[in-house]
This record gives C-alpha cells, sequence and structure tokens, in this order.
C-alpha cells in the first residue's frame, strides 16, 4: 500500500535512567486541525513527504484528492472508477492507483496533481491494491473467486504486465503491502474475510513464490480484515482487523504471532512511521479512534478522539486503511467521516508527544524604560524533567523581528516568571516558547503591552493672529527633545472646500528645533505641525489657525467738489446729483457685501440704512443713493466682508474704509 524509504525501526525497548520520564497514556486529544473533503468515500491514504501532499482515493466518486499538509485541496484527478490502493515511487515523483472500473494503474506526477500515464492490467482483471518492491509494482487484483496477484515491470522500453502470480490464494483481490526492509517480499492479506488469511511471497526473482501462509493466524478466530502494514525493519507484518480488538503483530518468516499492539473494538487502520511507531485505528463510536504507540510498546502512549468535525452531537468514525505518517513523523494524517457522509481530513502534529500548554501574562500598559515582569505557566500530562526552560523573545519597533532575551527555568508547578525594561515604546509582545523534548511537543504563548512613549513637546506659532489681504508669514515649528526622529511635517488647509489640505513642508528641524515656511495668506488658514514619533518618542500634532482679511476698495462718484473739513475728506453732491457708490472686494462664489450708511446727528455717527448686496462674479458692483437727501448734513458709506454673514467663512471680518459727503442745494 505505501512505500516507506528512511531507516529501519528503532529499538523495541527504550530504556530511561533515573531522571528520565515516564510516558504515560494520556486522556484522549484531539486534532491539531480540521479540514472538509470533497470524497464520498475513502479506499487510502498517502503521504508524499518532499511535495509535502496527501492523497487520498475516492472510490465511489472515482477520483483522487491531493491536499497540502494543512488540508487544502491542492489538486483532483477525476475519471478514475473504483480507485483505491495507492502507492508512492520511492523518490516521490510519482503515484501509482490502483483503478478497478479501468482495469488499469495509473500514475499520477505527485507534484501537479495530474495524471500522466495509464498502463492497462487486461480486461475483468480489476486491480485494487498495490505495492512496490523487487524492481516491480505489484497489484492485487480480481472480482469474487477470482483474486489473485499481478506484476507490472515499468523498467524495459515498453510496460509488462504479469497475471496469475499467486494461483488463486484468496477469494477477492487481495490487500498488498512490501517494506524496504524486506526487500523482493510483498505480503497480501483477504479483505473482508473471517476468518483472516495471510500470505508472504518472495518476488525478487521477478515473479511471485509463496513463503509463508496463515488461514486464521494466531488462532484468534479474528476477521474482516481492513488494513496491514509491513514494519519498516521487514520482520513483521501489522493488521487491522474487526476482530480481535487489537492490531496483531505476525512474524513474515512463519506467520506467527509476534505481539500486539492494545486498541479497542472494531480495528480498521494501521500505518508505521519509518522509525516503526504505530498508529492503530478503530472504528470506535464511543471512545478512542487514533491509537500511537512506540515500535515495540503493547500500551498507546497518546490516543486521540475524533469528534464531529461539522458542529453536530454524535462523534465521527475512522475510515477504513485511514491513517498515514508523514515520512519525517511531524505529523500523522487521519480521514473521519460522520452520519451524513461528510469525510474530514484529521491532522495531528507532533502526534506521539505530549501536548504542552503555555501561557504568558504580562501587564496591559506600562511605562518606557520601566522594569516589567513576564509570568506563566508551562503544564503537560507529562511531568517535565527538572531544569527545563522557556525561551523569552521581544518584539518591538526597534527589534521587529524579534529579539531573544533568554530563558527563564520552569518550577515545580510549571511557573516561570522573567524581568524585561522595555527600551521602545509601543506594542510590545514578548512571544515565550517551549521547543519540545522527546515527550513533549512544543508550545508558544505570546502577551503584548501597550508601552507608553515618551510625550514630546510641538509648537507651531501665529495661533489666533489674522493678517491683510495676500501678506506673506512665516510660521515656525518647535520640536522638542526625540529619540532619533527630527522630522516635522506642516500642512496648510485653506478655507473653503475647493482648496485642499496640502503638505508645504517637511524636513530635519534645526539645531535650535525649529522648521519654517512662508506663506502668502489669500484666505484664513488651518496650519497643521506633525511629528510622526519614533521608537521612544510619542507622536505629536499641533495646529495654528489665522486668518486673511479680503481686499475691499470703495469710490464714491457724481460729486462736485472735495472739501477738507472735521479732519476727513468730504465729497459734496448737489441734491439733484444722485450719487454712484461702487465697491470691489476679493471674490468667492456667492460672497456678499455689507453695506452700511450714517449720519452725524446731536454729536454722533448714526445708522441711517445697512443692508447685505450680492457682489458679481468678478467682486464688483455698483449703488446708486436715490431719494431726495437733506442739504448740510454730513453723511458717510462704508463695505465689508462679515465673516459667515456675508455667505462664506473663508476670510476674517474686513471692514472697507468710510467714503464721508454731504448734500447741497
Amino acid at each position: 500500500m505505501r512505500t516507506r524509504t528512511l531507516t529501519a525501526a528503532s529499538a523495541l525497548a527504550v530504556l530511561f535512567g533515573s531522571t528520565a520520564l515516564a510516558l504515560t497514556s494520556a486522556a484522549p486529544a484531539l486534532a491539531d486541525s480540521s479540514t472538509v473533503l470533497p470524497v464520498t468515500s475513502t479506499g487510502d491514504v498517502v503521504v508524499d513527504g518532499v511535495h509535502q501532499r496527501v492523497f487520498i482515493s475516492d472510490p465511489k466518486s472515482g477520483k483522487v484528492v491531493a491536499t497540502d499538509y494543512s488540508g487544502t485541496v491542492v489538486g483532483t484527478v477525476e475519471s478514475l472508477p473504483g480507485v483505491r490502493g495507492l502507492e508512492l515511487s520511492a523518490d516521490s515523483g510519482t503515484l501509482y492507483a490502483a483503478v478497478a472500473g479501468a482495469n488499469a494503474i495509473v500514475a499520477i506526477d505527485t507534484a501537479t496533481a495530474t495524471e500522466t500515464h495509464t498502463y492497462p492490467t487486461g480486461d475483468g482483471t480489476d486491480p485494487e491494491y498495490v505495492a512496490y518492491t523487487g524492481g516491480k509494482l505489484w497489484f492485487g487484483y480480481g472480482g469474487a473467486a477470482n483474486g489473485n496477484i499481478g506484476s507490472l515491470d515499468l523498467s524495459g522500453t515498453d510496460p509488462v504486465v504479469a497475471l496469475n502470480q499467486d494461483g488463486n490464494t484468496f477469494y477477492q483481490a487481495p490487500i498488498l503491502d512490501a517494506s524496504p526492509g524486506a526487500p523482493g517480499t510483498v505480503v497480501a492479506g483477504a479483505p473482508g474475510q473471517s476468518p483472516v488469511e495471510l500470505a508472504v511471497y518472495d518476488v525478487s526473482s521477478g515473479t511471485a513464490s509463496r513463503t509463508a501462509y496463515a488461514f486464521d493466524p494466531g488462532s484468534t478466530g479474528g476477521g474482516n480484515l481492513r488494513d496491514l502494514a509491513v514494519t519498516p525493519d521487514g520482520k513483521d507484518v501489522v493488521t487491522a482487523s474487526g476482530s480481535p480488538y487489537y492490531q496483531a503483530v505476525y512474524k513474515l518468516s512463519d506467520l506467527t504471532a509476534d505481539g500486539k499492539y492494545e486498541t479497542t473494538n472494531y480495528p480498521d487502520a494501521v500505518d508505521i512511521a519509518p522509525n516503526g511507531d504505530v498508529a492503530a485505528g478503530t472504528d470506535s463510536v464511543y471512545g478512542s479512534d487514533v491509537h500511537l504507540f512506540k515500535a515495540g510498546a503493547s500500551t498507546p502512549t497518546r490516543e486521540y478522539d475524533l469528534p464531529s468535525s461539522t458542529g453536530g452531537t454524535a462523534s465521527d468514525e475512522l475510515a477504513g486503511s485511514g491513517l498515514a505518517w508523514a515520512p519525517d513523523e511531524s505529523k500523522l494524517f487521519a480521514v473521519s467521516y460522520d452520519s451524513n457522509n461528510t469525510y474530514s481530513l484529521r491532522i495531528y502534529d507532533d502526534p506521539l508527544k505530549a501536548a504542552a500548554t503555555l501561557t504568558a501574562t504580562a501587564p496591559a500598559t506600562a511605562p518606557r524604560a520601566k522594569p516589567l515582569t513576564v509570568t506563566g505557566k508551562l503544564t503537560s500530562d507529562v511531568s517535565f524533567p527538572p531544569g527545563t526552560t522557556v525561551s523569552v523573545r521581544r518584539t518591538d519597533d526597534e527589534s521587529p523581528s524579534g529579539k531573544l532575551l533568554g530563558a527563564a527555568t520552569v518550577g515545580a508547578d510549571g511557573s516561570y516568571s522573567f524581568a524585561d525594561t522595555p527600551p521602545a515604546g509601543g506594542q510590545v509582545t514578548y512571544t515565550v516558547g517551549y521547543a519540545g523534548d522527546d515527550y513533549h511537543a512544543s508550545a508558544t504563548a505570546t502577551s503584548t503591552v501597550d508601552v507608553t512613549k515618551t510625550t514630546t513637546a510641538l509648537t507651531l506659532d501665529d495661533n489666533g493672529k489674522v493678517y491683510s489681504y495676500n501678506t506673506q508669514v512665516k510660521f515656525t515649528a518647535h520640536l522638542g527633545t526625540t529619540y532619533k526622529n527630527r522630522t516635522v511635517e506642516i500642512y496648510a488647509d485653506p478655507y473653503g472646500g475647493d482648496k485642499p489640505n496640502k503638505l508645504v513642508e517637511s524636513g530635519a528641524v534645526d539645531s535650535f528645533g525649529n522648521l519654517s515656511v512662508s506663506l502668502y495668506l489669500t484666505r484664513d488658514t488651518k496650519l497643521t505641525a506633525k511629528f510622526t514619533g519614533d521608537t521612544r518618542s510619542a507622536p505629536a500634532t499641533v495646529t495654528s489657525t489665522v486668518g486673511a482679511r479680503v481686499r475691499v476698495s470703495t469710490a464714491l462718484s457724481g460729486y462736485y467738489k472735495t472739501q477738507t473739513a472735521w479732519n476727513q475728506t468730504y465729497r459734496y453732491f448737489h441734491k439733484s446729483k444722485e450719487p454712484v457708490f461702487d465697491t470691489t472686494m476679493t471674490p468667492y462664489p456667492n460672497r456678499k457685501y455689507r453695506v452700511e450708511v450714517q449720519g452725524y446727528y446731536q454729536g454722533a455717527w448714526r445708522a441711517t440704512h445697512s443692508a447685505y448686496l450680492v457682489l458679481g462674479s468678478d467682486g464688483r458692483d455698483t449703488l446708486e443713493l436715490s431719494g431726495t437727501p437733506p442739504t448740510g448734513v454730513r453723511f458717510r458709506i462704508r463695505s465689508s466682508y462679515i465673516d459667515t454673514a456675508s455667505g462664506d467663512n473663508v476670510n476674517s471680518t474686513t471692514y472697507g474704509t468710510w467714503k464721508y459727503f454731504i448734500f447741497t442745494s
């Protein structure tokens, strides 16, 4: 079923010194992640460590689905009716699939998840299982009462298929497996049959020669074989049958019993890592479904349950032949299904190691350059040896990639503490890490502190001042002490929606901390000075709003003479002549000007008329003073822009000069 290419199994017994850890079976654990698969059945699961792909055959839908190590589907090969057994080439470049409905072995490129070749095996052969050894691809084939073994030789120019290699030992297509530890040897088992029937073949000569056979091996009375796997050292075969309620181990030499991996009811899957560690699966609705063993140990090191992958109340069940190790043993993949026939891929990281839980707690806020303490706990169902440490790393604006600060020793109760003085302000993250060991998975925890930066002094002059129209004004921003950044930006935002806020100056302040800009003011303007801050100095923003008056001029016409009187220049009009009053003002859409007329009466100037009049688009307007005026009375008139009342707030209130006049007979 699978090609295993790493070293032979490790020793069956592990000796511990007096200070070593004792491994115990923990409570059932859960997968590290789970993702729903687009399949309606499962035939076999194979892991490609080179491309980090997981291949799952789906006999019912007739396809092979490829996912990455996170469970994301990266490719699908369709039109493979009845596809079941999968075998990976030694170089991981090709996946071979037994496609019963096509009477063929199909080759799939593992890098692209695309079909590359079809090798017919003959009409009516219905191949279901594949194994590679002895330079050939061996396949179990045949329908009811026609089970047999065939071979596919791809070493020559043309592929060569050889059938009837067994002589009909099996009622139907047998499950096959091989191991690098036993080159030239194929193990076969009758699927679904009671009792179990096994056979071993020497295929080193190019043809299959049976070297061992057993009907009901071990005299267990077991049956319904679902899966089998040859150990990496080539010594044993491990079977998963509906009964007995354990994964039985038999010697390849004579198929006599050679131990067991104690699981629970209805075993249905087994896979062996290159180092000999065993993943054993059971179809257990009310108990653990995945049981992990160190090589040769009868008691599981860890067990995993399969809760509903879609949020239901009922647990998932493990699919037959639904377990597969990553070649480097860093991950275990399991395929499960629920009562709605929804299939999921479960992914276990460092599956044989006990899970470690790590916490980290730091103050929510802290002042910069002041000591703070990070505390937490490291816990596991398996105890840690004395002297266990966790690493502490600080990530901040001065060390965006993180800086290793050191290690904290974990106490007997799992607690630790670590003191640090953060040099930078802003968001500071402490990452505490436990690297793991032979018996514990790694773990990390983070805690974030909002470290207060030093307040930055920033000023901008001239706030509140009002200037005549188009006056050049120099504005100066002053920056106080900072850590490194000495750059200030100055923006000018003239009043009125047609003028955007604009950067008018940017640069490093001078040795006195100053940065200046000169502007000609034609509108009220809000200036903003900004300092973006640095790793230790807080950002700062300051504004200064200044006013700009409008340009306004007025003129009287139609008078017959001028004369200085009462310290003013008076225009004299015959009462029969209507004076003309012209106003010119800085234009703005829909702008109005206020005209005022006053008369001098009983020792004071008193208002006689006031109105807001609309300026032309060019900022001009002409007013005629009509009627029958009194003679000998002093009058004066002016035009003004009144902020907001004149229809806009673009400029500051500006009063025009008074024009004085008198009517005569």
